[in-house]
């Protein structure tokens, strides 16, 4: 450690200490639920196929679910973690507007043959604005719809991470199960 990095760590101490409040670090492996699930809460039926009474296969259930945790890094009891934030297009409202305004000046300059007569006829600079704010709205609109669509994709690919996960673990808990003699399905 520098002399910079011990003084910070002390200083963080005494503003701990100071607060009222114990400042430690945190060095132990997640800590194993109160009560370990049964195997039903994750979809497993488990037959004692050796004769094990169910005060032994309740410590092997145990015992396994630490290792299973252990082995694969998962613990199925923990909350499932948030979807990630979805990569939503941006730029809609100022693409749409720039479409719009393009498409204006065209549809104002063909309508527009430079006389005084033609009051009420769009120039090329009032279709311009006209378009670039129809464009703004659709831009926007769609980029909108594309956000939701990012953000649906996100949640649907969380939800697949969190069921490979529970698989995955579910696979080693059997195995150690029936690594002791149990029937697992």
């Amino acid at each position: 450690m520098t002399k910079m990095t011990k003084t910070f760590a002390r200083c963080l101490l005494l503003a701990g200490l100071a607060s009222g409040t114990a400042v430690a670090q945190d060095t132990t492996a997640p800590a194993a639920p109160a009560t370990t699930p049964k195997p039903a809460e994750l979809g497993l039926a488990v037959y004692p196929g050796s004769g094990q009474d169910a005060t032994q296969q309740t410590k092997d259930e145990g015992e396994c679910y630490a290792w299973a945790r252990q082995q694969t890094g998962i613990d199925p009891t923990a909350p499932p973690s948030p979807a990630p934030a979805a990569d939503a297009p941006k730029g809609g409202a100022v693409k749409g507007a720039a479409r719009g305004a393009a498409r204006g000046a065209a549809v104002g300059a063909v309508g527009d043959d430079d006389r005084a007569r033609d009051e009420g006829n769009l120039d090329a600079g009032e279709g311009a604005a006209a378009g670039a704010a129809a464009g703004a709205v659709r831009g926007r609109r769609a980029q909108k719809k594309a956000g939701k669509q990012a953000e649906a994709q996100a949640q649907q690919a969380a939800q697949a991470q969190s069921t490979a996960s529970k698989d995955t673990f579910k696979k080693s808990w059997s195995a150690c199960l029936e690594g002791r003699g149990y029937t697992v399905k």
